[in-house]
């Protein structure tokens, strides 16, 4: 199949391209998707959070005892008003909630780009939304790694005492098995995130990613993963682990591609290349002047040629279409 310039295909091409990435309130939504943002720009990739459409501010949520993983308190209908909007190529005046304050700042106008991701806590929980977008992942850490980011974020960035965190997840748990994580069977693709086996303590901030998908309908061309004898045995001074196996998630057979450890430089530049190669929108360089990369970083990239194989076979549905 002809993939030159990608780009120039995606920029011309009428259709917008909706991509939904759900997971818990600090699970690393944001930054799952990097890769894929680095790779085509801010020219033709743009992202949101769900979050802004929060139906209630925090003072409100308190008072009624109702967290922001629970459907009622956001504004859904609102969302998928929205997002039907945004696939049709359409400007909307996105509600914009502060983290800071907990409070709303004014509306702005957001107009898609070419690519569009929108990441949240319930960006395909409705049959509607799941039509509308054209890709979706769920982004699963281990409990364990998910409450040491959120507090570590929390603390840090949104003025948070571990007092405040720590009891925040204990009262969203229930809202969160009930209302989120069911949306991982209507993922496309479920990233898992667990302690890494040379890092349990997670003090070296390592960890462990697989990546859970349904075999591929069609594919440009089978991107291959060099195994560099050499490096692995001559040049690579840490610790790494390959492993694939097959999983069952909710009644699909899914196969989980796992990576641990740091891995050498050279494996992602011979992915780099492939990606750019088969798709056109090479070069590509994300890590240079590293020796090492995280599983995180490799696995980041192998999403990203998912998302691209996905749209190179995308049938742009008819500006008309209802949903």
């Amino acid at each position: 199949m002809e993939t030159e310039n990608f780009r120039e295909t995606i920029r011309d091409s009428n259709c917008i391209y909706l991509i939904g990435v759900a997971g818990d309130s600090g699970s690393g939504k944001t930054t799952i998707s990097r890769a894929f943002r680095q790779i085509f720009g801010p020219d033709l990739v743009s992202h949101f959070s769900m979050d802004d459409y929060h139906l209630l501010d925090r003072e409100a949520r308190t008072k009624r005892g109702i967290t922001p993983l629970h459907p009622d308190a956001n504004n859904i209908s609102l969302f998928e008003e929205h997002i039907s909007l945004l696939k049709h190529g359409q400007t909307i005046p996105k509600p914009s909630y502060n983290h800071t304050t907990g409070t709303f700042d004014a509306p702005a106008p957001f107009s898609p780009t070419k690519i569009v991701i929108v990441e949240g806590l319930h960006p395909f929980s409705t049959p509607k939304l799941r039509k509308m977008f054209d890709f979706t992942c769920y982004v699963d850490p281990d409990e364990e790694v998910k409450y040491a980011w959120k507090i570590a974020r929390d603390v840090g960035e949104r003025g948070y005492s571990p007092e405040q965190v720590s009891a925040d997840i204990r009262a969203r748990k229930p809202d969160y098995e009930a209302h989120v994580a069911v949306q991982k069977q209507y993922a496309d693709a479920i990233l898992k995130i667990t302690p890494s086996v040379y890092d349990p303590s997670q003090t070296r901030g390592m960890y462990a990613v697989s990546l859970l998908q349904e075999r591929f309908e069609n594919t440009i061309k089978n991107i291959v993963i060099p195994l560099d004898l050499f490096a692995m045995t001559s040049l690579a001074e840490r610790d790494f682990l390959i492993g694939f196996q097959s999983e069952e998630q909710y009644g699909r057979k899914m196969g989980a591609i796992r990576f641990d450890g740091d891995f050498r430089i050279e494996l992602i530049q011979r992915l780099e290349e492939a990606v750019g190669e088969e798709t056109g929108v090479g070069p590509i360089s994300l890590y240079a002047g590293r020796d090492y990369v995280t599983a995180t970083d490799a696995m980041g990239l192998i999403l990203a040629w998912r998302i691209i194989n996905r749209r190179i076979f995308m049938a742009c549905r008819m500006p008309n279409a209802e949903w």
